[in-house]
């Protein structure tokens, strides 16, 4: 092989393997939490586990999280209990707050009794299916 044909044979190897080097320097990390008790202690927890998550040095400033509610986890988004602050907190790192709507059917709760920054998704159970599915790793309290 000439020396012209290998400099550019390894030019373009380190073109090639540049993105795939960057890209593990640059990883990104994305976690779904489930939240389906109304238990003060568990959703403190879990929103403490949350916050602890987006500090880890490891993980500050490369993790995506979503916090899915269902059941009884509806509780943190009512307006009528004490998690607003914590809550917006948490959304004001990039934590999304999603709600089942199936979970305010089946309670007779309507939206505008939770917090209106929450957003909502059509099952709590099938978005943490399609999270895992897309790669996301599952936390459970």
């Amino acid at each position: 092989m000439s020396l012209k044909k290998f400099a550019l044979l390894s030019i373009c190897c380190l073109i090639f393997s540049l993105p795939y080097a960057m890209s593990q320097h640059k990883a990104k990390y994305k976690a779904v939490y489930q939240l389906n008790s109304d238990d003060d202690k568990t959703i403190r927890n879990t929103l403490r586990n949350i916050k602890n998550a987006l500090e880890d040095p490891r993980l500050k400033g490369k993790v995506k999280i979503e916090l899915v509610a269902h059941g009884g986890g509806v509780t943190a988004y009512k307006k009528d209990h004490p998690y607003e602050t914590l809550l917006k907190e948490l959304q004001d790192k990039g934590v999304i707050l999603v709600e089942c709507e199936n979970t305010l059917r089946e309670r007779n709760i309507a939206k505008e009794e939770l917090f209106p920054f929450i957003q909502y998704t059509p099952s709590g159970n099938g978005e943490l299916i399609i999270k895992q599915k897309e790669g996301w790793a599952y936390v459970h309290p």
